[in-house]
């Protein structure tokens, strides 16, 4: 109880964070009744008002096909926030897993791991998502597999270092003396004791899946149509940004603020969680 009052204290404390909570949280309420709340239809086109700027009729203005652009935001928030979610979610618990074998056994089966994490790590992320959808095709489930494939490794050392470092301490001996289980000892006694850089490094890893997920989807290879991503509304306005810069504008902004939100509450809960930082 102590220690988590200690928490929310230093938390509380931050204000980089609580700000980025509040675009988090204001991200998620859009995410939840952004649908329900869309002036227009964000998919049928309406060829009567294409390329309109910002006005008290379209705040955000209207793209080529005379869509809505405040409507398509609102409606792709929800799929944006749960690829970038999901993917790291995906990645997480596979990388949690690993790491928290290789740093418990140890021997051939942490060199095995940790090799193939090193391939992994030898990839720019991008490339490796590239690669990966060009064997599967574009599609939101394949971007998910994509983007969590290479959070991976990124989760796999982490935990590694810290169940290693858990791992040392004499009550774990203590727990393997009266019998109890390699299951139990993982899973009952380390994980939760390493929960904290898992923690940081999940909430700030959201922040790169939803960067790479738009990217792929700006480059084509992300999800198709009907879907509505920020990624894709800033890939269809390109070729007109010089006409109509708004078209990209407004997705681009919304892809910032929660990158910028999910990195700024990362930041708090990392300075928060770490018992060397004041309170």
């Amino acid at each position: 109880m102590v220690r988590w009052r200690s928490f929310y204290r230093k938390l509380a404390k931050n204000k980089a964070a609580l700000i980025g909570a509040v675009f988090i949280i204001f991200f998620f309420i859009l995410a939840i009744i952004g649908p329900y709340i869309t002036p227009y239809d964000p998919i049928t086109p309406d060829f009567s008002k294409t390329f309109q700027g910002p006005s008290a009729e379209h705040w955000f203005g209207t793209d080529d096909k005379g869509r809505d652009i405040l409507s398509r935001i609102l409606d792709g928030t929800r799929l944006s926030l749960f690829i970038g979610i999901s993917a790291t979610f995906l990645g997480a618990v596979t990388g949690v897993i690993l790491g928290i074998l290789s740093g418990y056994y140890g021997r051939w089966l942490d060199s095995l791991i940790m090799r193939l994490c090193d391939v992994l790590l030898a990839f720019p992320g991008i490339l490796l998502a590239l690669a990966i959808i060009s064997i599967l095709g574009p599609s939101t489930m394949n971007v998910i597999i994509a983007v969590a494939f290479y959070a991976i490794p990124s989760f796999a050392r982490i935990v590694r270092g810290s169940t290693l470092g858990v791992k040392k301490l004499e009550y774990i001996d203590a727990i393997k003396a009266v019998g109890a289980t390699d299951f139990r000892i993982i899973f009952k006694h380390i994980l939760p004791n390493i929960m904290s850089p898992i923690i940081v490094q999940t909430t700030l890893y959201i922040a790169s899946a939803i960067i790479t997920s738009s990217a792929l989807s700006f480059l084509g290879l992300g999800t198709t149509p009907p879907d509505i991503e920020w990624g894709r509304m800033l890939s269809e306005g390109r070729s007109y940004i010089a006409q109509a810069p708004h078209i990209t504008l407004f997705p681009g902004i919304a892809i910032v603020m929660v990158v910028i939100g999910f990195n700024l509450f990362g930041d708090g809960l990392r300075d928060a969680l770490d018992p060397r930082t004041k309170n």
